[in-house]
């Protein structure tokens, strides 16, 4: 049996956790600690720590599982490109699943996005809304950028240099080869993300929205039972859903 321990274990994604944990009959709860806790004085009660907190404190729980070949879930987003690295380097010596998004069903809608951006992106302007709760810190979102990646991916597109984050004032015609993202922020939106293809004449549009944590919960609960005993390595989701 898989003892996974939540970091967060107070915040409403950690409360989401530990009912996943409690109702998957895979996995035992291996402890909850959330800020204050020293992580360290429980290292041999768990198997893999599951995090959703914030880029500072995934760091210092990355630390304390790197000391104890612990392997990690990580749900955090809105990392530095030098902390991203950091986590890459850490996955040469323990197995981190690292993923925006831990629901099963955005997962799968990636795929899906691979597949349309080939077909039909080279030929339509695409464009990127989410919305989130009000007390959602970071913009675009985690799964917003990785639906980015994707779609910029399967056109041969570095988004780095393609994608247009906001628009105000007066611009110019509208570059075909752009990828555009819209934030929206306001009341209590567990999670929308649509990408729009427009092409003239019609238009594709791709929606996922969630209505509860309990997908992200479920699906990195999943994850966590999926990397135990792994080898080291940096897996997504879609590792863990064979997609």
């Amino acid at each position: 049996m898989t003892k996974v321990a939540i970091n967060g274990a107070k915040g409403k994604m950690g409360l989401a956790l530990i009912d996943s944990i409690n109702l998957n009959k895979n996995v035992n709860f291996g402890g909850g600690f959330d800020k204050g806790d020293s992580l360290d004085m429980a290292l041999d009660d768990f198997d893999v720590l599951i995090d959703f907190t914030r880029p500072e404190a995934t760091l210092s729980a990355l630390s304390s599982c790197l000391s104890s070949s612990k392997a990690m879930v990580i749900g955090t987003t809105g990392f530095s490109d030098d902390e991203l690295e950091t986590i890459n380097q850490a996955s040469n010596i323990i197995p981190i699943v690292f993923a925006p998004n831990m629901s099963i069903g955005v997962n799968l809608t990636l795929k899906i996005l691979e597949t349309s951006a080939k077909v039909i992106g080279p030929d339509s302007s695409i464009e990127i809304i989410e919305s989130h709760h009000r007390y959602k810190v970071d913009s675009p979102s985690g799964t917003a950028i990785k639906m980015g990646e994707v779609v910029a991916n399967a056109l041969g597109r570095d988004l780095s240099k393609c994608a247009v984050y906001g628009r105000e004032g007066i611009e110019e015609p509208r570059d075909m080869n752009t990828i555009g993202f819209s934030s929206i922020r306001g009341g209590d939106v567990v999670g929308e993300h649509t990408v729009a293809f427009f092409m003239e004449g019609e238009r594709v549009e791709i929606t996922h929205k969630a209505s509860s944590r309990m997908i992200y919960a479920n699906g990195a609960v999943r994850a966590a039972y999926w990397l135990h005993n792994k080898p080291n390595g940096l897996y997504s989701m879609q590792d863990v859903l064979d997609l």
